[in-house]
C-alpha cells in the first residue's frame, strides 16, 4: 500500500506560494501573447466564412452560365424551327394551314425574344455576381495576409517561451502535489474570482497584498506561526507572512 506524506500547514503554504508563482510567470507568459491566439482564431473563422461565400458566388455564377447556355440552345432550335416553317409556308393548301401556320411562327418568335431577353438579365446578373467574386478574393487575400502574420508573431513567441512554458507547467504540477484537494480547489476558485488570478497573496504594510484591507495585529501573528490557513476577511486571498514568500524562490 502506497504511503501518502502528510504535509505540515507549513510545508502546504510553501506549496501554495510556489503554485501561485509559478502561475504567476504562467499568466505573465499569456499576457506577452495577448490577444494574438484569440485573434488568430478568430481570422481563420472569418477566412473559412469568406470561403464559403466564394464557393457560394461561384456555384450561382456556374448555375447562371448553364441558364444563358440553354437559353442560347433553345433559341438556336427555335431559329432552325422557324426556318422549317418558312418552308413549310411555302407549301401551304388553304388559308387555315397558313393561319395556323403564322401562329406558331409568331408564337415561336415571341418565346426567342423572351429567351433573348432571359439571357441579357441573366448577363447582368452574372456581371454583378463577377463583380461580388472578385470582391470576395480580394477580402480573403487581405484576411489570409493579416492572419499570416498574426501566426508569425505568436510562432515567434511561443518559440521564444515554449521552453520556459513547459518548465513551469511541470513545476505547477509539483506545486500541487504539496497542497490537498480542498486547499487546490479553493486556491482555483479564488484565482477565477480575481482578474489578476492573485489567490495567495504576502501581508505588506500591515494589509493584504491583494484588496489592500488593513490586517489585526492579532491576525498577523497567526500568520506568522505556521499554523493555520488564514485568510483575508474582506477577499477571501489565502495570507501568507512576506519572509516566508520571499523564501520561496522559482527559478
Amino acid at each position: 500500500m502506497a504511503v501518502v506524506k502528510d504535509y505540515s500547514v507549513e510545508e502546504k503554504l510553501v506549496g501554495l506560494i510556489k503554485l501561485q508563482k509559478v502561475d504567476t510567470k504562467l499568466d505573465q507568459l499569456k499576457i506577452l501573447r495577448g490577444e494574438l491566439p484569440m485573434e488568430v482564431s478568430d481570422l481563420e473563422d472569418e477566412i473559412q466564412g469568406l470561403h464559403a461565400r466564394r464557393t457560394r458566388i461561384e456555384e450561382e455564377i456556374n448555375g447562371i452560365t448553364e441558364f444563358i447556355d440553354g437559353k442560347k440552345e433553345f433559341i438556336k432550335d427555335g431559329e432552325a424551327t422557324l426556318a422549317k416553317y418558312e418552308k413549310q409556308s411555302d407549301n401551304v393548301k388553304n388559308s387555315r394551314e397558313f393561319e395556323a401556320l403564322n401562329k406558331e411562327i409568331e408564337m415561336m418568335q415571341l418565346e426567342i425574344k423572351l429567351a433573348e431577353k432571359h439571357i441579357r438579365d441573366a448577363n447582368e446578373e452574372l456581371g454583378d455576381k463577377a463583380k461580388a467574386l472578385e470582391v470576395s478574393k480580394k477580402q480573403i487575400a487581405v484576411k489570409e495576409g493579416v492572419s499570416t502574420h498574426k501566426k508569425s508573431e505568436l510562432e515567434k513567441i511561443i518559440a521564444e517561451t515554449e521552453i520556459e512554458e513547459k518548465e513551469l507547467v511541470k513545476l505547477s504540477v509539483d506545486a500541487r502535489a504539496t497542497v490537498d484537494e480542498r486547499l487546490l480547489y479553493s486556491y482555483d476558485r479564488i484565482r477565477r474570482n480575481y482578474r489578476n488570478g492573485l489567490s495567495v497573496v504576502p501581508v505588506e504594510r500591515d494589509a493584504c497584498g491583494g484588496c489592500y484591507n488593513a490586517i489585526p495585529p492579532q491576525r498577523q501573528s497567526e500568520i506568522r506561526l505556521h499554523k493555520k490557513i488564514v485568510v483575508c476577511e474582506n477577499c477571501g486571498r489565502i495570507l501568507i507572512d512576506s519572509d516566508l514568500n520571499d523564501s520561496v524562490e522559482v527559478k
